[in-house]
């Protein structure tokens, strides 16, 4: 996830990872709450969702606090059941874990290496925002004419290429620079964004390879 931090009591690295990871256990236990969540409410919890995101982004410059954030986290897991769902069915829950444990690795292998390293990735930034735009319009043209086989296969591709260059770019951001403490919650979004969107891009990957996703 894009982002630009000044102003503020900087904070780093040490500071933001332990509300990452609560974020995560958000998410968590919202997918667990979306076991018993009524199909019909899905959607309009997905809209919330989306709202949520959209507001985040028009109101950065002011502060998103962590009780957003955590509720946003939350709701992000309660809709991302269905999703879950879905691939336990169609490729087992084995695979499934295996899908987020290729996940995990992956994020965690990028961030340690922006982390320790202290490269600068900000020449990313640019490259990252074309790819979203891209992965943006693919994602639309697959909802009106859906993707061959090879185009899909280049779609998962390059979402997974480009939030692992998120990762890096943020990652790096924080350990080069800092953060706001004010604009931890945002930083965290941001990291949190680029994890569940690189897990759902596996997935889809995984799907391919098992037959389960045309």
């Amino acid at each position: 996830m894009y982002q630009s931090y000044s102003g503020g009591r900087m904070v780093g690295i040490n500071r933001v990872l332990p509300m990452f990871f609560l974020s995560l256990l958000f998410a968590v236990i919202g997918t667990i709450v979306g076991t018993q969540v009524p199909p019909a409410l899905f959607l309009p919890l997905m809209i919330i969702e989306i709202g949520m995101l959209l507001a985040a982004m028009f109101l950065r410059k002011r502060r998103v606090g962590y009780t957003f954030l955590y509720l946003f986290t939350f709701i992000s897991g309660v809709t991302f059941y269905p999703v879950l769902s879905h691939y336990m069915g169609a490729i087992g829950g084995n695979m499934v874990m295996a899908a987020f444990g290729v996940t995990t690795l992956a994020y965690g292998a990028t961030a340690l290496y922006a982390w320790k390293s202290k490269a600068d990735f900000s020449f990313l930034g640019g490259f990252l925002m074309v790819g979203i735009i891209a992965l943006i319009g693919l994602s639309i043209w697959n909802m009106i004419s859906p993707l061959g086989g090879t185009m899909y296969m280049f779609f998962t591709l390059l979402g997974i290429f480009i939030f692992i260059g998120f990762t890096l770019y943020d990652v790096s951001n924080i350990a080069r620079n800092g953060v706001p403490e004010e604009l931890v919650p945002m930083a965290v979004l941001g990291l949190y964004l680029n994890f569940i969107n690189l897990l759902l891009f596996v997935l889809r990957l995984f799907g391919i390879n098992l037959g389960s996703d045309d």
